[in-house]
This record gives structure tokens, C-alpha cells and sequence, in this order.
């Protein structure tokens, strides 16, 4: 008997379990433990959870560089203590100006990736130069450190650079993530030279020992963000790199692209429930689904979720997932290799920061720049490359993305926040976690064990192997689901992470128990 690709058979057969942190100056969760500790130790010498957060996310483009990086984009979602209030800072990214729907013809074929798409002739919409979008992760952090940290930029991007010079740690993971993506990588010399050395994937001793992947030029780029500033990304000496180096490959990035990009703040949506808020973003992401999804819950009478609850998860997300495809078009990426990254961080003052950020697809466009040695997003695969839709390409244009982080605030100060990585998945996996946590009080670490379904694909949905048969049906009244298990790769129900404030001031992070090199560092 042959395995399908929706199998119950248990492919992973161990029990797993991360315990919570907890931190009496703050805590830093992150996807990658040792990106985590660098933003515990910017807490411990006198940052803020904002500080935290963004030295995190520069250290994580050399500890999980597949994931997230400068030439990337996302959204942070932050309790701001000095306003007693919640705060999104958009750095999204943005097609180029000069993007031209034409370059992306489409063969008739079905799309690569499994992201919806119909084939566009070459893939460039996945991967190379004609595949990058105006990258806004440096404007966002930026904006962050400006308006709400502690501490000077440089000493932010500090660890990064001390990372950068020592290389990329070598583990297994980094294995399995460089052999996924190998073939395109190996198209792009200067992303070959990084991650297939030799022409192979880099793999780490079988004897005690620890191996560094060099990262080629990025060490020096990052020691040029800390000197002319975060603006210099977009104006200055890396500025010039970044768009000589995409255009002479093909792409249509401008100096006018990156010198009108800005971050900006927003507020968020404020969606009550029971006795908290829900701050989610606005806009192009999955927090207005996330609005849709919490209408049609209805309110919780028992202590644990039972099986109705299930069922009612399945049957509010579905509706909401519908609404969101007829009115706004489909967001490419269905989550089975979104390239995300989720960092989450709170202090003892009373900052709580969920941080989404993104190259979209694994390695992004796959492209390492020669000069600069970034790996550059592959956002323009977020459109839709039919014409005339409600995501279609389009110069200048924002496209529709799955991120989600939340704040929930109770009584009008922080108590805790979730966010994922997982594309589609995300959102999903936030909202059930949010109503495990608030509706049936569970702590952050419980609530991340806790079996979830994914609802992301509408007419076929998915839940955890180990939800009794009671709880599957409930599931099944909804829409055709199948088992799984919460495996490491693939992640069927996202890969999510917390932090939450307790009453008496302490700090508490947790991460996804399946998600092997994520941890929570404690300050």
C-alpha cells in the first residue's frame, strides 16, 4: 500500500515538547535559537522588545538566511508601552515601477511550486532577476528602531555582522533547506558559489565538531548598513549595488524604486472578543480574513475545546477563506514552501512585538547579488499574472500576502501575541491558537501543543492525526479533511510562535514543539 500525499502513515513517531521560557528583563522567540539569544542579550545590555526584535531579524539573515533577509519584506504588530497602545509598522513590498505585465507571459501549462498560479513562461515570476520586488524589511526596522527602540542602529546591526564574518552555522536543517532548493540555485553563479560549494549541499560533520558556510560579501554590505544608516539601503552605497547588480541580470528594479520606498505606520484592526482585543493588520494581509473568521465563531460554553469547537474552527475559516479569494484573488503562496520567518519578543516594560518578515519562496528568487551578497525576494510571485483580477500584476502595486501577527490586549495592556510562518497556513494557525489561549485560557507552551487543522485549502481540509474520531468528523461536516501529523517538514499547520506578559509583569515566550532549531532565549 502506497502512501498518498494527505497520508495518516506517521512519518515522524516521537513525542516532542519545547518548554516556555521565561524571562525577568524579557524574552526573544525566533525560528533559529542562536538569532534568538543575540536579541536576549540587546534586552539584557539595555534594549527594548523593538530592539530585540530587530536585531533577531538581522541576525537571522545569516542563522535562517533561507527564510527572511535585507532584501526581504512583512510586518510588525507591537504593544507600545511609552503610548499604551498597538502600533503596525507595513513593510511590504512593492512591485517596481517599471514591472511591465507583458515579461510574464503565461505557457498554458499548469504553474510550478504548487502556488495556484498558472506557468509563466520560464517561472519568472518565481525565481531570478524579473522575479524581485522592492524589498521594504531594512525600511520597516528602520522605522521600528527610529520611532520605538532604545538602542543605536549600528549596535542592532552588530551581531549580524560578527555572524556574517564567522558564516552560516552548518546544520542539518541547512541540509535539507540548500537540497529543496538546489536546482535553482544552481542557475544563479553567485548563489551556487554561497550554498553549493562544490557543487553540493553543504552538510555539517558526522563527528563532533561544528562547520561555517561562508556567506560571501554579505558581511561587508552589513557593516555598510550600520555606517550610513538604514536609509543607505535605499539611497546610498548598498542602494546602487542592489539595483546595478538586478539590472544587469534583467531585472526591472530602479534608484527611483528603492528611493520611494518608505515603511509606515498604521494602525491595526481592533476585533473584540470576550475580554480581549485582537490587533491585527489592515490592508493586504491575512488580518481582515482573520476579522471574517472571528464573526462567524460563536462563543465557547465548555473549559477545553471539544469537538464542536473543531468544527466550528473549520467552518468559520472556510467562509472566511471564501470571501477572501471572491473579493480580493488568491495570494500565491499555499504555504507548502512559504519562506517566512516569525520572531516574537516582550520586555518587562510592557512591549510586546510580534514580527512577520519574508522572502516568500525558499531562498526567495533564489538570487545571491554578486556585489552585496543579499538574497533578494521573489515577491512579484505573490501576484497573479492573469490579467484583470483583483491581484493581477501591476506596476507600483501591493500584493495581497498571508501574514498575521497579532497583539491581544486585555483591560488596555499587553497580554499576549502570536504569529507564523506557512503562507496560507498562518493565519489558520493564529486564529486557533489565539482562541486557545483566550477563550479556554490555556498557557502559551500548552496552546502550541495543542492539535490544530488547517482550513487554508476550502474544499479539502487538513487536521492533526491526533484529534479523536469525534473531533474529525466535526471537522468533516465542514469539508473532505484528511490526517496528518505535526511534522517537521512538511509543516501542515504552520510553524507558529508566542510571547505573552503575565499579570505580574513577567515575560513568557514559546515556540512550535515540531520546529527543530527554533527556540526561546530569556533575558
Amino acid at each position: 500500500m502506497h502512501a498518498t500525499a494527505h497520508s495518516s502513515v506517521p512519518f515522524e513517531n516521537w513525542h516532542i515538547a519545547k518548554p516556555a521560557g521565561h524571562g525577568r528583563k524579557g524574552v526573544v522567540v525566533a525560528q533559529e535559537l542562536e538569532a534568538a539569544r543575540t536579541g536576549a542579550g540587546v534586552i539584557s545590555t539595555g534594549g527594548n522588545a523593538v530592539d530585540a526584535a530587530i536585531a533577531t531579524a538581522l541576525a537571522l539573515t545569516v542563522t535562517e538566511p533561507w527564510m527572511s533577509g535585507l532584501g526581504g519584506g512583512g510586518f510588525m504588530v507591537a504593544f507600545v508601552a511609552a503610548e499604551r497602545a498597538v502600533r503596525v509598522i507595513d513593510f511590504g513590498m512593492v512591485a517596481p515601477a517599471a514591472l511591465e505585465p507583458s515579461d510574464y507571459p503565461l505557457t498554458g501549462a499548469a504553474g510550478a511550486e504548487m502556488f495556484g498560479w498558472p506557468q509563466v513562461e520560464g517561472d519568472a515570476n518565481i525565481h531570478g532577476p524579473k522575479s524581485i520586488a522592492v524589498p521594504g524589511s531594512v525600511s520597516g526596522y528602520g522605522l521600528a528602531a527610529a520611532t520605538y527602540g532604545r538602542r543605536p542602529w549600528a549596535e542592532l546591526v552588530a551581531p549580524a555582522i560578527a555572524l556574517a564574518e564567522r558564516g552560516h552555522r552548518v546544520t542539518w536543517w541547512t541540509t535539507l533547506q540548500v537540497a529543496a532548493e538546489a536546482a535553482l540555485l544552481a542557475r544563479y553563479p553567485s548563489s551556487s558559489a554561497v550554498w553549493l560549494p562544490g557543487g553540493l549541499p553543504p552538510s555539517m560533520p558526522q563527528e563532533a565538531g561544528t562547520s561555517y558556510l561562508s556567506m560571501g560579501a554579505l558581511a561587508r554590505s552589513l557593516r555598510l548598513l550600520a555606517d550610513e544608516g538604514p536609509q543607505g539601503f535605499y539611497e546610498g552605497t548598498l542602494a546602487r549595488s542592489v539595483v546595478r547588480d538586478v539590472r544587469a541580470a534583467g531585472g526591472c528594479l530602479s534608484d527611483a524604486d528603492l528611493a520611494g520606498y518608505s515603511a509606515r505606520i498604521l494602525e491595526p484592526l481592533q476585533l473584540p472578543r470576550g475580554d480581549a482585543v485582537y490587533h491585527v493588520p489592515r490592508g493586504l494581509t491575512a488580518g481582515p480574513t482573520f476579522a471574517a473568521a472571528l464573526r462567524g465563531l460563536p462563543h465557547f460554553e465548555s473549559a477545553t475545546p471539544e469537538p464542536g469547537a473543531y468544527g466550528a474552527y473549520a467552518a468559520a475559516l472556510v467562509e472566511a477563506y471564501r470571501q477572501r479569494l471572491e473579493r480580493l484573488g488568491h495570494a500565491g503562496d499555499d504555504g507548502s514552501q512559504g519562506c517566512t520567518t516569525h520572531i516574537s519578543t516582550a520586555d518587562a516594560d510592557g512591549n510586546l512585538v510580534m514580527l512577520t518578515t519574508t522572502l516568500l519562496s525558499p531562498f526567495g528568487s533564489r538570487m545571491v547579488l554578486p556585489d552585496s551578497g543579499i538574497l533578494m525576494n521573489n515577491g512579484i510571485n505573490w501576484f497573479d499574472p492573469r490579467p484583470g483580477g483583483p491581484n493581477s500584476l501591476a506596476p507600483g502595486q501591493r500584493p495581497l500576502t498571508n501574514m498575521c501577527p497579532i497583539v491581544a490586549t486585555r483591560n488596555g495592556a499587553p497580554w499576549f501575541g502570536y504569529g507564523a510562518s506557512g503562507g496560507r497556513k498562518i493565519m489558520p494557525s493564529v486564529f486557533q491558537l489565539a482562541s486557545f489561549t483566550n477563550d479556554f485560557g490555556m498557557e502559551l507552551e500548552t496552546a502550541l501543543a495543542q492539535p490544530r487543522l488547517d482550513a487554508s485549502g476550502i474544499d479539502t481540509l487538513v487536521h492533526d492525526g491526533r484529534l479523536d474520531a469525534a473531533a474529525a468528523a466535526a471537522i468533516a461536516a465542514v469539508a473532505p479533511s484528511t490526517p496528518w501529523g505535526p511534522t517537521s517538514f512538511p509543516s501542515m499547520y504552520a510553524n507558529p510562535s508566542g510571547a505573552a506578559i503575565t499579570a505580574d509583569g513577567g515575560c513568557v515566550g514559546a515556540v512550535h514543539p515540531y520546529s527543530p532549531v527554533s527556540g526561546v532565549a530569556a533575558a
